[in-house]
């Protein structure tokens, strides 16, 4: 422990911290080993007042693990390999409820955003607990999903044939708890379901995870710094705003979701009951390139 006193305030129930106290670009071994304890705690953590430069930004972020830039988005105004930044006065946001790059076989294991420029009012985002989200589900739900795995693909960012399967309950490595990881901007279809039940499924589950129980929202002040683990939440942007909002975040390379093993085999046009989906089709590409077996 750090022998320099920090103010840890709670910001909602579910999840979410602020920090004051600490200059993130002056952290030592030892303080940066708390702020960890801290985001395995909170899960989302914020530090106002921070102001850090490109280089202190992007050196903070090697802290915790090797960097990586956005796979398909360019930046607007500062060009860096490590660094993503996005501008808007309306639109172009993050406003579907996701995880960072769940698209990825190895998604980001975190992002550490830094609020560049922000409107008067407005711009807030919102982050859900799928650690919680998953534990509220009713015992055989729990059981269901557990046995599940889902296809992601990078189709928002217009690149549909970047996809692969991860667990529906992911365990995260650090807690061993079970996360509920599907969500509404990346996840396309359930493995082992049919279409039609692969479509309720996913539903249900992406609208459970947006229960304000598990949630917080934040309002942002320039200067302000927010991590977040993106094994165990998903995040939103709230579009009300008019005035520009400048973020810039860097992304911390993943590792494999783990889960335990599909407990069905994967469902392809079984009996031609979905042979028009276009998803089912998608899983099937997918399972044929990487020569997986279905049912």
């Amino acid at each position: 422990m750090t022998d320099k006193k920090w103010d840890v305030k709670r910001v909602a129930g579910a999840l979410g911290a602020e920090i004051r106290g600490i200059n993130l670009a002056e952290a030592t071994d030892d303080e940066i080993t708390e702020v960890k304890a801290l985001l395995s705690e909170h899960m989302v953590l914020f530090f106002p007042d921070q102001h850090p430069s490109i280089d202190d930004h992007v050196a903070l972020g090697k802290r915790f693990g090797k960097l990586e830039g956005h796979p398909h988005l360019k930046n607007p105004f500062t060009q860096h390999p490590e660094l993503f930044e996005l501008a808007a006065s309306s639109g172009g946001i993050a406003d579907e409820w996701h995880t960072d790059l769940t698209f990825q076989e190895q998604p980001s294991l975190m992002s550490i955003l830094h609020m560049v420029k922000c409107p008067a009012s407005g711009g807030d985002t919102m982050w859900t607990n799928l650690c919680a989200a998953f534990d509220a589900l009713s015992p055989p739900l729990q059981e269901m999903c557990s046995g599940l795995t889902a296809l992601h693909d990078a189709a928002p960012h217009n690149r549909p044939d970047q996809m692969t399967i991860h667990p529906v309950a992911r365990l995260h490595p650090d807690t061993g708890r079970k996360a509920l990881y599907v969500n509404e901007h990346f996840t396309r279809r359930i493995v082992e379901m049919s279409a039609m039940e692969s479509e309720a499924l996913l539903r249900f589950l992406t609208n459970w995870v947006q229960n304000p129980r598990f949630t917080v929202r934040y309002q942002w002040n320039a200067g302000t710094i927010g991590m977040w683990d993106n094994r165990c939440t998903q995040h939103y942007v709230l579009n009300d705003f008019n005035e520009e909002r400048i973020i810039q975040r860097v992304t911390v390379v993943g590792d494999h979701p783990e889960g335990e093993p599909a407990r069905w085999p994967a469902w392809t046009n079984r009996k031609g009951l979905s042979a028009a989906s276009r998803h089912d089709r998608q899983l099937a590409h997918y399972m044929k390139s990487q020569s997986i077996a279905a049912d």
